[in-house]
C-alpha cells in the first residue's frame, strides 16, 4: 500500500513540476517572463501562420531551360531547396506551395511561400534570395550568333554569356560542397560533390568537351570558366577564383543549403496578420477551458469517484501534452489544436470506456477491487486497438501530407500516445491506490453510475 501512495505523491509532484515549466515558459500566462532565464524563454509556444501572421511571398520560375518533361520535377525539386532554406534559418513549418502554369497564373510556373511569424518581408526576401543558382555550361558551336557591341572607346565587345550554352546539370543534382585550400597557392577553393544522376551528367559533358571550356555559373554570373582536360567520372568538380576564406565559407554554406535548380524572380511580397487574431485565439482558450470543466463535471456526476480520477488524470495529460509542444518543438496552427482537442476527446473516451466495464464487473456481483482489475483488462483491448489505427491514420497523414496536415497528423499522435499512459497507467494508479478502504455501501455508491444507485 505504501508503495501505491508514493506513486500518486510521484505523479502529482511530477504533474505539478510540468505545469510550473508550462507557465514559466509560456509569455501569454508569465508576466514576469521577460526576466526569466533563457531555458524557460526558448520554450515559448510556436505558432503557425495562422495565429501568428508572417509574410506572404510570390516568385515566378524561369523554366525555359528546362525541358517540358522536367518542369515537374524541377519545380518540386524547387519547392524542397525553399523548404529546407528557411528551416535553417529557424521559420516553423513554412508553406511553400507549387503554381503550375495555367490561365489563372498567366501562363507562368510560380511558388507561393508563407513564412509564420516572419513580419519583417525583407529578411523573408533575404532567405530565400541567398541560396545559389548554379549552372554548368559548354561552349556555344562555332556556327552559332555572336552579339557584339561597341564601346564608347571604339573597343568591339564579345558578349561573354552568348559563348555559352545550358547543359542539365545544375545545383540540383549537388551532393554536398567543401572548402578546400590549393596546396601550391594556398588559395581558397571550393570541391563540389554530385549525386548519381550528376556524376553521370558530369562525366558525359566533360567526356564530349574535352579540350573545350565548360563554364560554371553562379546567379547567372560566370565564377570559373577552365578547359577540360580529360573525362571525369568521380562526380567531383572544383571552383576557384579571387575568393577570400570568408567568401569561400559562405558559398560553400549557401551551396549546402541549397542551390536552385531554376531561376526565380519575386513578383510580390506583403506581411500578413494572422488569420484568426489575437482576440480568436483567447476565445479559443476560454472555449477549451470551459469545455474542459463541462467534461468535468459530466465525468465527476456520472461516475463520482473514478470520475475525479479521470480529471486529475485529463489534468496530467493536458500539462504533459502542452509541455511536449514546448520541448519538440510543435509549431501550433488551427489544424494542429484541432488535432489536439481531438486526442484530449480519446482520452476521455478511454477513460468512459474503462469505468463501464468497472460498471459490468459491479453488477456481476464483484467485489470493487476485482472489479476494477478486471475492468481495465477488458476495456483495454479496445482502446489498444482503437488507438492503434489512429496512430497509424495519423503516420499516414504526417507522411504524405502537406505542412498543415502534417501539424494536425503530429499533435494527434502525440496525443493519442499521451492519452493510453494517462488512461491506462495514471488513472488506474488512482483507483487502485485507494482501494485498502473497507468495502461497504459507502464504497459501492462512489463508485456506481449515474444519478441513483
Amino acid at each position: 500500500m505504501l508503495k501505491k501512495i508514493i506513486s500518486i505523491i510521484i505523479i502529482f509532484v511530477l504533474g505539478t513540476g510540468i505545469a510550473f515549466f508550462v507557465f514559466k515558459s509560456e509569455p501569454r500566462l508569465n508576466k514576469n517572463f521577460e526576466n526569466e532565464k533563457s531555458f524557460f524563454k526558448n520554450h515559448a509556444f510556436r505558432l503557425g501562420l495562422d495565429l501568428s501572421g508572417g509574410s506572404h511571398l510570390i516568385y515566378k520560375a524561369d523554366v525555359s531551360g528546362v525541358s517540358s518533361g522536367e518542369v515537374s520535377n524541377s519545380m518540386d525539386a524547387l519547392r524542397d531547396v525553399i523548404e529546407r532554406r528557411v528551416n535553417l534559418f529557424g521559420v516553423s513549418e513554412p508553406i511553400v506551395q507549387i503554381q503550375n502554369a495555367s490561365f489563372i497564373s498567366g501562363g507562368e510556373e510560380k511558388l507561393i511561400v508563407d513564412l509564420p511569424g516572419v513580419t519583417d518581408v525583407d529578411k523573408a526576401v533575404a532567405m530565400i534570395g541567398l541560396t545559389p543558382l548554379l549552372e554548368f555550361k559548354i561552349e556555344a558551336p562555332k556556327d552559332t550568333p555572336q552579339e557584339v557591341t561597341v564601346g564608347e572607346d571604339g573597343k568591339v565587345n564579345l558578349d561573354l554569356v552568348q559563348q555559352f550554352i545550358s547543359t542539365e546539370l545544375t545545383g540540383r543534382f549537388l551532393k554536398k560542397a567543401v572548402l578546400e585550400f590549393d596546396q601550391t597557392t594556398r588559395e581558397p577553393r571550393v570541391s563540389l560533390q554530385f549525386d548519381e544522376t550528376g556524376t553521370k551528367l558530369f562525366a558525359q559533358i566533360t567526356k564530349e568537351n574535352i579540350g573545350k571550356m565548360v563554364a560554371i555559373y553562379l546567379d547567372g554570373a560566370p565564377i570559373s570558366t577552365p578547359v577540360v582536360r580529360e573525362e571525369i567520372t568521380a562526380g567531383e568538380a572544383v571552383i576557384s577564383g579571387s575568393f577570400t576564406p570568408v567568401e569561400a565559407k559562405q558559398l560553400v554554406g549557401r551551396l549546402n543549403s541549397g542551390a536552385l535548380p531554376v531561376p526565380i524572380t519575386l513578383l510580390s511580397k506583403q506581411t500578413i496578420g494572422a488569420t484568426l487574431g489575437e482576440n480568436a485565439v483567447n476565445s479559443g482558450v476560454k472555449a477549451a477551458i470551459l469545455g474542459f470543466i463541462l467534461i468535468a463535471l459530466f465525468l465527476i456526476l456520472w461516475y463520482r469517484l473514478p470520475g475525479i480520477f479521470a480529471v486529475l488524470s485529463l489534468s496530467i495529460f493536458v500539462v504533459i501534452i502542452l509541455a511536449l509542444f514546448k520541448l519538440i518543438p510543435v509549431t501550433l496552427t488551427a489544424a494542429g489544436i484541432a488535432g489536439f482537442i481531438i486526442s484530449m476527446g480519446i482520452a476521455v473516451d478511454a477513460n468512459v470506456l474503462i469505468f463501464e466495464r468497472i460498471k459490468e464487473e459491479l453488477h456481476l456481483g464483484k467485489n470493487i477491487s476485482d472489479s476494477v482489475s478486471n475492468g481495465f483488462s477488458r476495456a483495454w483491448s479496445s482502446i489498444r486497438d482503437s488507438n492503434t489505427s489512429t496512430i497509424i491514420s495519423a503516420i499516414i497523414l504526417f507522411w504524405f501530407g502537406t505542412s498543415l496536415i502534417k501539424g494536425f497528423a503530429l499533435t494527434l499522435g502525440i496525443g493519442v500516445l499521451v492519452s493510453m499512459f494517462s488512461a491506462i497507467t495514471v488513472t488506474r494508479i488512482f483507483l487502485r491506490a485507494l482501494l485498502f478502504i473497507k468495502e461497504g455501501k459507502v464504497l459501492r455508491f462512489l463508485f456506481s453510475r449515474g444519478i441513483s444507485n
